[in-house]
């Protein structure tokens, strides 16, 4: 057996909590000692708890005082980095990332300096509703066209980096994919354009001599998840009934839109969007008006449960008129 004094590993559950509020996308996050904010996390518990997911349940009831509706893991997030410098001797974290919904954004929170932001405060870039962001043209696309154009001969990426901009940011006739967050992030890191890049020490981010203003940055790399989770949530949208997690039990149909809306970063044309909702059959009528609407009367709507035993992939398949 070899003498190599191996590096300790732990267990880390991290949760991006998504919430609907004032038809924004809402997450948990939690300010530390370093004023950044971060996901809320915390260390598995083998012995008090079964499973993953239990233990992510348990101590985010604990912590923040949520009860988690749905829960579903995303992945295994283990750099070097996230929670060590190269020099330290100490347990490496590995996190296991999960997406969860809440109605309660809204609620009081038990955690002290918990609370839930806007999502679009660290991806900017990520909001097209009501037009195309100007972080974009303005400070993104220049200095990753600049990066793009000092790309080395010997690469040995499949695309080159220009290609890989085109693509991921709907350049030259390219469509915007609102479900390559994680692309887009990680392309940003990868140019060293944003902070995360240069706490990590990566050459392109210490290279610059300033780094643009590309958002809220975020703990370790609590970014990095929940550009993850954002993107697995926008491709959810189309192929399972999510976004009623985040509605009350009884909605408007312009309620739902503007949920839709929301999490997608897209601007719905509101008569295709109705016409979608009804060819789907996710919903059915309530037979009762909302009169809180502050204009004309709206019909409430429900989910309709039945859609889940009628097709394999219930959800809406929307289409944005950009």
């Amino acid at each position: 057996m070899s003498d190599t004094q191996l590096t300790p590993i732990e267990i880390g559950l991290t949760a991006a909590i998504v919430a609907i509020d004032d038809h924004e996308p809402l997450i948990l996050t939690a300010h530390g000692s370093d004023g950044l904010a971060g996901l809320p996390f915390g260390p598995f518990d083998a012995l008090s708890h079964r499973t993953f997911e239990i233990g992510l349940r348990a101590w985010v009831e604990a912590q923040a005082g949520l009860r988690l509706g749905y829960v579903e893991q995303l992945y295994t997030f283990g750099d070097r980095g996230r929670h060590a410098e190269a020099a330290d001797t100490g347990a490496h974290t590995v996190s296991i990332g999960y997406l969860a919904l809440t109605r309660a954004a809204s609620g009081e929170l038990a955690a002290t300096g918990a609370s839930f932001e806007p999502w679009y405060r660290f991806f900017p870039w990520e909001d097209w509703r009501e037009e195309p962001p100007a972080i974009i043209a303005r400070d993104i696309i220049p200095a990753l066209t600049d990066w793009a154009e000092q790309e080395p001969p010997e690469t040995t990426r499949a695309l080159p980096r220009k290609d890989r901009v085109r693509f991921h940011f709907g350049l030259d006739g390219a469509p915007w994919d609102e479900e390559r967050v994680l692309d887009r992030y990680e392309l940003l890191y990868e140019a060293g354009l944003i902070e995360e890049a240069r706490r990590d020490g990566r050459p392109a981010a210490l290279a610059r001599k300033a780094l643009p203003a590309l958002g809220t940055s975020m703990r370790f790399d609590h970014r990095r998840i929940l550009a993850t989770a954002i993107a697995r949530l926008r491709a959810k949208l189309k192929y399972r009934p999510v976004v009623f997690e985040l509605l009350p039990a009884e909605f408007t149909l312009t309620e739902l839109q503007y949920t839709v809306e929301a999490i997608s970063g897209r601007h719905l044309h509101k008569q295709n969007f109705r016409r979608l909702v009804e060819t789907e059959a996710l919903v059915e009528p309530t037979g009762v008006m909302s009169t809180q609407t502050g204009g004309r009367p709206a019909a409430l709507y429900r989910f309709r449960r039945d859609v889940l035993q009628e097709r394999p992939a219930p959800g809406l398949r929307v289409r944005s008129r950009r």
